[in-house]
């Protein structure tokens, strides 16, 4: 879906795409002054991607992160899951400036999610990774832990710079969605065992 979605947004003309996003990304000033009308961007945004990068760098962390997570909840948990996280995901971004005009869009905040998942889940595995010396590549095996408590820790202090930015300029950026990612993460952790990550039959 994220790919088929993001074909089509290649398709469309700059006008065109700013349109669409307007429709089915989070603006948070929208959410803020009409949530009825507004409440199902919240999972629509989540099939948008904002360049090449976006997406692919996305899809390549729900390749090898997700596949195990779905196996533990089965597919219908899981993708109620993944949609949970991804929309509490862009509640917490929303949250930090509830009045901005910017669209807010990715599947990074559910991948998150997933990623708080596997982090409590499977604590001691190691992810096989493509490294580049040069001009030759290899491969090592790292902790998903380290990974991923990485990814989390460069995200609190981008997060917290963000915000201190803001405060410091008084005026809006666009960019990363730092808390959303955050809040994903926090949120997978917690949601997960609830869905029945740890249960016995595996």
């Amino acid at each position: 879906m994220n790919i088929l979605v993001f074909l089509h947004e290649v398709s469309l003309s700059n006008r065109q795409l700013e349109q669409f996003f307007q429709l089915y990304a989070v603006v948070p000033e929208q959410l803020t002054t009409n949530l009825a009308g507004e409440w199902t961007t919240l999972l629509t945004s989540q099939f948008l991607h904002g360049g090449w990068w976006h997406l692919i760098s996305n899809m390549v962390f729900l390749w090898v992160f997700g596949n195990n997570i779905e196996e533990r909840l089965g597919h219908f948990k899981y993708l109620i899951f993944y949609l949970a996280c991804g929309a509490l995901a862009a509640l917490c971004q929303w949250f930090i400036g509830m009045y901005s005009e910017i669209p807010s869009l990715g599947a990074s905040g559910a991948i998150s999610g997933v990623l708080g998942a596997y982090i409590i889940r499977f604590p001691h595995a190691r992810i096989t990774t493509l490294i580049f010396l040069g001009f030759f590549a290899t491969t090592i095996s790292v902790p998903a832990m380290l990974m991923i408590g990485i990814f989390f820790v460069q995200n609190v202090i981008s997060g917290l710079a963000s915000l201190q930015a803001a405060a410091n300029m008084s005026v809006e950026a666009g960019g990363v969605a730092y808390w959303a990612h955050i809040g994903g993460f926090v949120f997978g952790m917690i949601l997960a065992p609830l869905f029945g990550l740890f249960r016995r039959d595996y």
